[in-house]
C-alpha cells in the first residue's frame, strides 16, 4: 500500500516562507506526476502546482506564480513545495497527490489517484 504523507505546515507571518514535504511510503512507488492542492474552510479544493517525474515540466496556478516553487527528489520518494512571500489568502490545508497524467490534465483533481492527509498552513498578518 503506497501512502503519501505531508509535513512542514505551520503558522507564519505574512511575507514569510514555509517548505512543505510530501513523502511516499510503501513497497511500490511509481514516478507519477505529483501535484499540490489546497482547500480553505468553506471553499472548494483548488489546484496549486504539479511536476512531472523528471521535474522538467511544471504547472503553477496563477495565484502562486513567482512565489511558490515545486521540486522533487525521486531517490527519496519526496516532493517539496517552497512557499515564499506568503499571503493571508494562502491559508489552507495543503494536499499532496499523485497522477499518471501529464500536461494540463494534471491541473484537475479528479485525475489524481492517491492523496495525502493534508497539512495546515496558516498565514497571519
Amino acid at each position: 500500500q503506497v501512502q503519501l504523507v505531508e509535513s512542514g505546515g505551520g503558522l507564519v507571518q505574512a511575507g514569510g516562507s514555509l517548505r512543505l514535504s510530501c513523502a511516499a511510503s510503501g513497497r511500490t512507488f511509481n514516478s507519477y506526476t505529483m501535484g499540490w492542492f489546497r482547500q480553505a474552510p468553506g471553499k472548494e479544493r483548488e489546484f496549486v502546482v504539479s511536476i512531472n517525474w523528471s521535474g522538467a515540466n511544471t504547472y503553477y496556478a496563477d495565484s502562486v506564480k513567482g512565489r511558490f516553487t515545486i521540486s522533487r527528489d525521486n531517490a527519496k520518494n519526496t516532493v517539496y513545495l517552497q512557499m515564499n512571500s506568503l499571503k493571508a489568502e494562502d491559508t489552507a490545508v495543503y494536499y499532496c497527490a499523485a497522477t499518471p497524467y501529464i500536461g494540463t490534465a494534471t491541473q484537475l483533481g479528479n485525475n489524481y489517484d492517491l492523496w495525502g492527509q493534508g497539512t495546515q498552513v496558516t498565514v497571519s498578518s
